[in-house]
């Protein structure tokens, strides 16, 4: 879709005048809507194949935060001027697609900037406010199977036939052996509805402001799934973007800032603790695996979809090169 044609939906579902400018995204279209002396808005017009249960989902759990959480930096969900939470329109191209306003939480995302220790260990401390925040929270479609949810990650076996030949697809290979080995163990562990997505380009944040971290943003692979899976992937998404094997002492030295803080506020027990490594590696593998194949069927989008698929492969040598015993041990020792 056209920032033009976005400026009129906004316009006339919300009453927003303002100028549209595209952000790069997966599947959506997603604008930033900036309507001058009424400040910056993001307009959402959802893929077609999207699910309206699901849309809603996540719209009622941002409500939800909002209630049980009003101090916690989440966007607002706004309603229409008929007061609709996700009304529809039909495009220029004549497709029904589903439309969200939501407040812009202005900011630097993570993934363009650094963090200090202190600063890195407040991201810990809001993932677990956030966890606190949802534990009542349920929804019918929050059982929904998301492929980005690592639990999931022995269902994408088949796609390993994307990944490039040679080390890339050993270490994928391997991770996805070692996560074989733990899945029943991870199958008993405590289980939520999170956000399951808390990677660096979610995470704006503000050096100058005392908090740090100014928004959590992209609900989207929000689902009920394991507490364990959730902190392992906050933490797989701070190991380094550059690694060198001969000089640092493991992946985990930057992530476990995060889990000190996100200890301060929420417990984990030592078995999830034993487990959250194997899940930062099973993590690494399903960003190979979809990101691998996503590239191949929508090339246009390539550069997008692999931004941070590089980095991962020096991460999954680095579990392939150590044993077994050593990831169970990288948290609790």
């Amino acid at each position: 879709m056209g920032a033009a044609e976005a400026e009129d939906i906004a316009e006339r579902l919300y009453g927003a005048r303002g100028r549209a400018t595209r952000f790069e995204t997966e599947k959506d279209d997603t604008f930033l809507l900036n309507c001058a002396a009424r400040g910056k808005f993001v307009l959402k017009i959802a893929h077609p194949s999207e699910r309206m249960e699901e849309l809603d989902f996540q719209v009622a759990l941002m409500r939800h935060l909002e209630q049980r959480a009003p101090d916690l930096p989440i966007p607002r969900a706004l309603r229409d001027v008929d007061g609709a939470d996700l009304p529809i329109v039909t495009t220029s191209a004549g497709e029904r697609r589903v439309v969200r306003l939501i407040t812009f939480l202005p900011g630097t995302p993570l993934d363009r900037t650094s963090a200090t220790a202190p600063q890195r260990e407040r991201i810990g401390e809001i993932l677990a406010k956030l966890r606190h925040s949802m534990a009542d929270f349920s929804h019918p479609a929050d059982v929904r199977a998301v492929a980005w949810d690592v639990t999931h990650l022995l269902d994408l076996t088949d796609l390993l036939r994307f990944i490039p030949g040679g080390g890339k697809r050993a270490w994928t290979v391997r991770a996805l052996e070692r996560f074989a080995e733990i899945k029943a163990r991870l199958d008993l562990c405590r289980r939520q509805v999170l956000h399951n997505d808390f990677n660096t380009s979610n995470l704006v944040v503000d050096h100058a402001s005392p908090q740090f971290l100014t928004g959590v943003i992209d609900f989207g692979d929000a689902v009920r799934t394991a507490i364990a899976v959730d902190v392992s992937t906050a933490l797989m998404n701070q190991m380094p973007k550059t690694f060198d094997h001969g000089n640092r002492r493991d992946l985990f030295d930057e992530p476990r800032d995060v889990l000190r803080g996100y200890l301060r506020h929420a417990e984990l027990t030592d078995e999830e603790l034993r487990l959250i490594p194997f899940l930062s590696m099973g993590r690494l593998a399903v960003r190979a695996l979809l990101t691998c194949w996503r590239a191949e069927i929508f090339p246009e989008n390539s550069r997008y979809i692999l931004r941070n698929t590089e980095a991962g492969w020096a991460h999954l040598e680095w579990f392939h090169s150590i044993s077994t015993a050593q990831i169970s041990d990288l948290l609790t020792r």
